[in-house]
């Protein structure tokens, strides 16, 4: 990945239906190690799995690390996102089914994902003094030529 800055401001040009998806793992009882270190360690495999076969939809993904561990990714569509998670095949099925059977409710790692589609047009993205990020870097990122819209103005100002 190019962690080079890019200085000019820059927006994304995701298409319609490109879907984000929040998803991670949160630790609630540290001394429970035999618990979440195995959650965490899960998460690994399914990540390398759509990085390596871009049929499943996958786009990008970052990973932020602390109590709670977030994974933010990006995908084609939200039914490929859907099609991957179901697919018998994959790695995800096994691994949520180990989830429910060693975790279950017990309390000691919790899990979630939250998925959203994107609209274009009632979406807003600004890039400036950043290496490619986001949904522009999973996506397309071109230079932001205009002001973003104002709510009740005419948008149409120079940057």
């Amino acid at each position: 990945m190019d962690l080079k800055v890019v200085k000019e401001p820059r927006i994304a040009a995701a298409p319609e239906g490109t879907v984000v998806l929040l998803i991670g793992i949160r630790i609630n009882k540290f001394w429970m190690v035999h618990r979440w270190v195995p959650a965490f360690c899960a998460m690994i495999p399914m990540l390398v799995e759509v990085s390596k076969n871009k049929e499943h939809g996958f786009l990008y993904s970052r990973t932020w690390f602390n109590r709670t561990v977030i994974v933010l990714q990006y995908w084609r569509t939200m039914e490929d996102l859907m099609l991957y998670s179901h697919n018998a095949a994959a790695k995800h099925r096994s691994k949520w089914a180990w989830f429910n059977r060693a975790v279950g409710n017990d309390g000691a790692v919790g899990i979630f994902h939250e998925a959203y589609a994107v609209d274009p047009a009632r979406m807003h993205t600004v890039y400036r003094n950043m290496p490619m990020f986001g949904i522009a870097a999973a996506t397309e990122s071109v230079p932001q030529r205009t002001r973003p819209p104002v709510p009740g103005g005419s948008g149409t100002g120079k940057a």
